[in-house]
């Protein structure tokens, strides 16, 4: 590595926020950036692209709201012809398990000319604790038009140790890391295990697709939102990412973190207290 910074795209996302944690840790420094940090990024402003990317070794992308929609592949295509004109040597792009339009997006930043990584990950452990499942759970019902089809849930902080691998050293260049949780699970497994664990019922209730977008709409999220996880609902959860890969192990040498550690260290966190729940009520 040289002493030039390293861009992460996505200062305050659930990876990027880990990333900046380690290499800032290990001394390295970097450029964090978001649509509201000093020096924005906007990926629907291709003005603030530029000014981030001067003077970076290497970047770290992920790309909001999700490589599925299909404005991603023209925005990955310009980013990286623009990050090869500012003498980027590295990208490393968070992908998506399962996605034709994640698939599109890994094929442009592996024939861009620049060294690559790719970290393809699906559903992480945090959507139950840092995203948009967590009220459902403090209220004691989680409801989702999600069956029965399991998913190897990962942890961020997994993803964000193989990120900065990657990162930081060169045996890791030019390769393609699939990660997952070590075992497949149903989101009524996860609640089940979250209920025993926090010895008060959390129930999982399957919607319609219908239904539950009907209810985004009224609460207001906006349209690209519902959108979006419609396609992850009815797509990507369909069985097709249900098998467990080996990623993290090929990257770390250690294996996966399993559900019931991430659970053990959100409940000591307080995350789903018993406060947090009068509150939520």
């Amino acid at each position: 590595m040289t002493n030039k910074p390293i861009l992460i795209i996505g200062k305050h996302g659930k990876t990027g926020s880990r990333v900046v944690q380690r290499l800032q840790s290990m001394g390295l420094q970097t450029r964090a950036v978001s649509r509201s940090t000093a020096l924005p990024f906007d990926w629907q402003q291709r003005e603030t692209w530029g000014p981030a990317l001067q003077g970076v070794v290497a970047v770290y992308v992920t790309y909001q709201p999700d490589l599925a929609i299909p404005q991603a592949r023209a925005d990955i295509e310009a980013f990286t012809a623009m990050a090869n004109e500012a003498g980027v040597e590295q990208i490393v792009l968070l992908s998506g398990r399962g996605e034709v339009g994640a698939r599109q997006a890994e094929e442009i930043v592996i024939n861009s000319g620049i060294s690559w990584n790719i970290v393809r990950a699906s559903w992480f452990f945090q959507n139950f604790s840092e995203s948009f499942m967590i009220d459902g759970i403090l209220q004691g019902e989680l409801i989702l038009p999600a069956g029965d089809t399991p998913e190897p849930f990962i942890d961020a902080e997994d993803i964000a140790d193989v990120v900065v691998a990657c990162l930081t050293d060169a045996k890791h260049r030019n390769r393609l890391y699939e990660v997952t949780g070590p075992r497949a699970m149903t989101f009524a497994d996860c609640m089940a295990e979250l209920s025993q664990l926090l010895q008060r019922p959390v129930k999982y209730t399957q919607v319609p697709v219908e239904a539950y977008l009907a209810a985004l709409q009224q609460q207001g999220v906006p349209e690209p939102m519902q959108w979006l996880l419609k396609e992850l609902f009815t797509e990507v959860l369909d069985g097709r990412n249900s098998q467990v890969q080996p990623g993290v192990e090929e990257a770390l040498a250690r294996p996966a973190t399993d559900f019931q550690v991430y659970l053990k260290r959100m409940v000591d966190s307080g995350c789903w207290s018993d406060e947090r729940v009068e509150q939520a009520v």
